[in-house]
């Protein structure tokens, strides 16, 4: 549960994320931090997610600091698991400009993290700001799409046909399988990417050529 409570911000935009993967409310203070939020959403490696999750005490600066996140994870297909991330997000500029102040913050913020077995971690634009950001935004309203099952497996099936790969002007161009139908079974392909039921490279800039594949089945 949340250690602080966000206030109203006239300079920065504050609000709330719906989110399914969160303990308690998922409040933010500026929209890189919103960013942030949904990527964690669909991190398939993230089980759940804490925002101003811990109040850890400056020795240095008498004075107490609440990093942004903690991030939990799945274990792995081993069934080991990755070591929860204590998160702090921030524009780079503003670390930048604020390093002296942030310095001692980050060095009690990692004492704190390593006690716990976590990992401290600093996330900026760079980090958040990707590819995979501009395909989940795109892609995040299709989520929650109620779809046809033979719709499904008409996808599927055409899939099959090309050996588990292929992309979507190859299964759902125009000239393929006409104007109408592009238009209706477009969103449900969208809604098997985005549900994880189709394999999509989200780290590069999502086309109508980028490869779709079915999910390899673990041994």
């Amino acid at each position: 549960m949340p250690v602080r409570k966000i206030p109203k911000n006239h300079i920065f935009i504050t609000g709330r994320h719906a989110s399914s993967k969160s303990i308690g409310h998922a409040d933010f203070e500026e929209l890189l931090e919103r960013d942030h939020l949904i990527l964690l959403d669909f991190d398939q490696t993230v089980s759940s997610y804490e925002v101003q999750p811990v109040r850890i005490r400056v020795p240095a600066k008498k004075t107490n600091y609440v990093p942004d996140a903690l991030a939990h994870f799945h274990p792995d297909a081993s069934g080991a698991t990755r070591s929860s991330e204590l998160i702090e997000v921030k524009p780079s500029a503003f670390l930048k400009e604020h390093r002296t102040d942030y310095a001692p913050k980050f060095e009690a913020a990692r004492a704190f993290a390593e006690g716990r077995g976590w990992i401290f971690v600093v996330k900026t634009e760079r980090d958040i700001r990707t590819p995979r950001l501009d395909n989940l935004k795109f892609l995040r309203s299709y989520r929650r799409l109620n779809v046809d099952p033979g719709d499904v497996k008409w996808i599927a099936d055409r899939l099959a046909t090309t050996g588990g790969r292929s992309s979507e002007l190859q299964l759902l161009g125009a000239d393929v399988v006409g104007v109408e139908e592009r238009l209706r079974l477009l969103p449900v392909l969208w809604h098997l990417v985005v549900t994880g039921q189709l394999v999509v490279n989200l780290d590069k800039p999502l086309t109508e050529d980028s490869p779709i594949a079915i999910p390899a089945r673990a041994p």
